[in-house]
């Protein structure tokens, strides 16, 4: 089966296309195949994980070179390891879980189908994730899995905090990748490659030069800070409780959250190579774990104080990896890859129940405020047990599942005083924010009478799911018991395979840690002899700072998000102002220059010719009159000139003037009868003539 382990990836993928291009008018088809796809996937999975059991481990890798450049030769390809054959198991069982669940919880949503088929796109793109051999291909499917969180997130886009909380995890998980990619581009133009075994060869031959190797574990840590929501890259977590709540069960529990971490144990040889590095990751990891489960503290959302918490628990994991970085650096012998990756399974589990079991008290009662819920416990008889069994698993308590893996994350810590305080610190935090939010919700009095009444337990569609994850938190740490011979840290080892042995003061401490937060929040919420609000005016600045997160949001705001708002304004400003104003001032002149041009050939040079042409046409309508063809007219014209001339000389005073008097008198009286004759030739004429004789001249 492990050669075909490709599949396990395929098959989601194949859901997602034939529901976007088939079923998705048929909801019941839709959700049915895409349910049968993963449990298909899951049963792979599985078979892959039982291979890798019997052949100890021993890695199976198959790949395409599908291009072939210079110094760069992508591949497509899978890597089939322990790590990987337990991240299958745990992302196809979560997924499942989650798709069956989303059957009821998405009931009558106008939008079903393509829930379902963003459901199996993102779980394609985890599953690819985890099967990748190479870098290029791994950044290929973190890239795919941001974009189908975003859109899960948004999946109600029709409410604005939906719309932004999708924007704000998509923009902020970029700001984490941009690192990401700087850091592979290193490895790759040193290492000539992207496979993992030959850029691992490479980094443990000591090929890579020490301080590019710090550069790029610093860099590609910056893609597991945003992916996992670390700090300062966590603020889009608790706003993704926007989705819907099957959504933040697959996101939040084993899945996108979870890319951070695998990234960093898939890549641990490179951290290895780098004790600074390691390091740095070790102290973002614990300052994560410790800001998160102090905001935990004051939270009323019952699925932000559930995000939170899954902050707190990647820094713990983060942490754990990076400790083991650092100590097989400096030569100690760490359980913190074992710790960090056996955390990462349990944790999977007994979170996703946490999320599944919010959502089905939500459908319970229409709120996520635990301010007013109280009492539930008599009416969700399946979800309300199994959302306590999870809490206990979370909170430490022996033999539940995260007993052991958070043990094995102390015991990490040991050789670290200032880490071991703070991590024991966490796990107090972790007992008494849980169980705060369970006495809250599922015991004392109802708070709102009305929302009780109308509380039932959900469909057992959804329930089901809920009772599967409750036997995984019980049961999936057992795996790793310090007296097993073969267990889970022999199994999945990063170099020489660490066997734990049961450290029982170290069992005792944690385990009256969490004891003690339960019994504080036992004494706070359930018993009230401790009054909560007489506390949170008692340390009014510190419960204000952790109701407030700490103002990161604010502070974002304040630093980078108005600072860029008001660039965007100035720039805008100067581009409407400046580009525009030269652009558009530009066109104005040219039009105004363009009317001043015709202006000018319209009335100057056209009036000009057409002048001359009026002045043309009226001399000869004026001079038409003189070719009348008549000799009346012309013998008239000629007397006319004749005494005209006569005229002149007369008035010049010449002495003939008397003597051609007479002479011009008998001349003006024959033009004056040749014109009476003239005229009432022309007065008999038709007008047809008239026109027929204009026509012709």
């Amino acid at each position: 089966m492990t050669e075909y382990s490709f599949l396990i990836a395929l098959l989601p993928l194949l859901s997602f296309v034939m529901i976007v291009f088939f079923f998705r008018w048929n909801e019941k088809l839709s959700a049915g195949f895409s349910i049968a796809m993963i449990l298909t996937s899951w049963v792979m999975s599985v078979t892959v994980l039982i291979e890798q059991l019997g052949s100890h481990g021993q890695p199976y890798e198959a790949f395409y070179k599908f291009v072939d450049i210079i110094r760069f030769a992508p591949e497509i390809g899978i890597l089939i390891d322990p790590l990987a054959a337990v991240m299958l198991v745990v992302v196809t069982t979560v997924g499942s879980c989650v798709q069956i669940y989303s059957v009821g919880y998405m009931h009558g949503d106008p939008r079903f189908s393509r829930f379902f088929s963003y459901l199996s796109l993102f779980l394609f793109s985890m599953l690819g994730l985890v099967l990748a051999n190479n870098f290029f291909m791994i950044f290929i499917f973190w890239e795919l899995v941001g974009l189908t969180s975003y859109l899960l997130i948004g999946f109600w886009f029709e409410k604005a905090s939906a719309a932004n909380a999708c924007k704000k995890a998509f923009l902020t998980t970029r700001v984490g990748d941009l690192g990401f990619l700087v850091g592979l581009f290193l490895l790759s133009v040193y290492a000539g490659t992207f496979n993992y075994g030959e850029v691992f060869d490479q980094v443990a031959g000591g090929m890579i030069p020490t301080g590019i190797l710090t550069a790029a574990a610093i860099f590609i840590f910056c893609g597991a800070v945003g992916k996992s929501a670390q700090f300062p890259l966590h603020v889009w977590l608790p706003d993704a409780m926007e989705g819907p709540t099957p959504v933040s069960a697959l996101i939040h529990a084993a899945t996108m959250v979870a890319a951070g971490v695998y990234l960093v144990a898939r890549a641990m040889t490179v951290f290895v190579g780098s004790a600074e590095a390691s390091m740095v990751v070790a102290v973002i990891g614990l300052v994560t774990s410790l800001m998160a489960a102090s905001i935990a503290l004051t939270q009323n959302d019952i699925k932000r104080v559930l995000a939170y918490s899954t902050c707190s628990q990647l820094g713990y994991m983060i942490m754990a990896l990076g400790l083991y970085g650092y100590d097989t650096a400096t030569g100690v012998h760490s359980p913190g890859y074992y710790a960090g990756t056996f955390h990462l399974m349990t944790h999977a589990f007994f979170k996703g129940l946490l999320f599944l079991g919010a959502g089905s008290v939500i459908h319970a009662v229409h709120t996520n405020d635990i301010r007013k819920m109280g009492g539930l416990l008599s009416k969700l008889k399946i979800t309300g047990p199994t959302f306590i069994i999870a809490s206990l698993s979370i909170a430490g308590i022996f033999p539940l599942s995260g007993f052991w893996s958070k043990d094995e994350i102390v015991a990490a810590s040991s050789h670290h005083p200032v880490f071991f305080i703070i991590t024991l610190l966490i796990a107090f935090m972790t007992a008494f924010y849980m169980f705060r939010l369970c006495f809250l919700t599922f015991f004392g009095q109802p708070r709102e009478q009305e929302r009780f009444d109308h509380a039932h337990e959900s469909p057992k569609v959804m329930t089901y799911p809920l009772i599967f994850l409750a036997v995984l938190s019980v049961c999936a740490g057992w795996v790793g018991i310090p007296w097993l011979q073969h267990g889970f840290a022999s199994f999945v080892s990063h170099g020489e395979p660490y066997h734990p042995h049961a450290n029982w003061l170290l069992m005792i401490v944690s385990t009256i840690v969490a004891v003690s937060g339960i019994g504080l929040a036992y004494l706070i919420y359930y018993k009230q002899s401790i009054s909560a609000d007489q506390l949170a005016e008692r340390f009014k600045v510190l419960h204000k700072l952790s109701y407030n997160k700490f103002y990161f949001d604010e502070i974002y705001d304040f630093i980078l998000l108005q600072p860029i708002l008001a660039l965007g304004r100035l720039m805008w400003r100067f581009d409407a102002g400046i580009i525009d104003g030269l652009v558009n001032g530009a066109a104005w002149f040219t039009i105004l220059w363009s009317d001043i041009k015709m202006w000018f050939d319209k009335w100057i040079v056209d009036g000009a010719v057409n002048g001359a042409g009026w002045i043309v046409r009226m001399s000869g309508n004026l001079l038409r009159y003189l070719q009348t063809g008549r000799v009346q007219f012309y013998t008239f014209f000629a007397i006319m000139l004749i005494v005209l001339m006569a005229m002149v000389k007369l008035e010049s005073g010449s002495p003939d003037a008397e003597a051609g008097l007479p002479l011009l008198s008998i001349l003006l009286a024959i033009g004056i009868i040749l014109l009476a004759l003239m005229s009432r030739s022309i007065g008999r004429q038709s007008p047809t003539t008239e026109t027929k004789q204009e026509e012709t001249i």
